[in-house]
């Protein structure tokens, strides 16, 4: 997998770190980023994914029901939302490859409070896979590289390389937080028998 460790110290932009990678990067890495989630999941059972884990720094902004702005995520509710961003960002990627300006987003998220199994976790993440590397597939031969935008301030300005590989560092992050998800699910299985 990608390391990212240059765009989170900032010794780099995502824009300048991403600047040599190619399709054929991206799908390897898309196919990469769904294999560890898929991976982690190996080890869960149905109660796993709604396991509430202690997160006494949840903090989510972006909350759209601002009394969930400090709620700590589930397991399914974490794969619903990172496989949504990357997606969002795949689209956004597949437009601008296209020479279409950025117009909004294209986002669209699951309810997390409907994830409750590893069959369902399975079948988004494998959706997810798809839905990304078909976008890819959307990209002229020629992309538009020069066409970009700034998704957020810290981000910066980006074009379709850019903000693709923003997909798949929000995965990378998600995936540290599940996996911390399923540490505390693994620690607290004894105290449940």
């Amino acid at each position: 997998m990608i390391d990212f460790t240059p765009v989170r110290r900032r010794h780099k932009s995502m824009q300048q770190f991403a600047l040599s990678f190619s399709r054929d990067d991206f799908r390897r890495w898309t196919k990469e980023s769904v294999e560890r989630f898929l991976a982690l999941l190996d080890s869960c059972q149905d109660e796993t994914i709604t396991f509430v884990p202690a997160d006494p720094q949840a903090n989510d902004p972006y909350a759209a029901d601002p009394a969930d702005q400090h709620l700590a995520w589930t397991l399914g509710h974490v794969i619903v939302h990172a496989t949504a961003s990357a997606e969002e960002y795949a689209a956004s990627g597949a437009e601008l490859a296209r020479g279409v300006p950025f117009h909004g987003r294209p986002r669209y998220e699951l309810p997390w409070q409907d994830i409750t199994s590893v069959a369902q976790c399975r079948q988004r993440l494998m959706e997810s896979r798809r839905i990304r590397l078909a976008s890819l597939e959307m990209w002229p031969d020629q992309p538009h590289l020069d066409l970009g935008y700034v998704p957020w301030e810290e981000s910066g300005w980006v074009n379709a390389q850019g903000i693709f590989a923003w997909g798949l560092a929000h995965d990378d992050d998600h995936y540290r937080q599940a996996a911390g998800i399923l540490a505390q699910w693994s620690a607290s299985v004894p105290a449940q028998l």
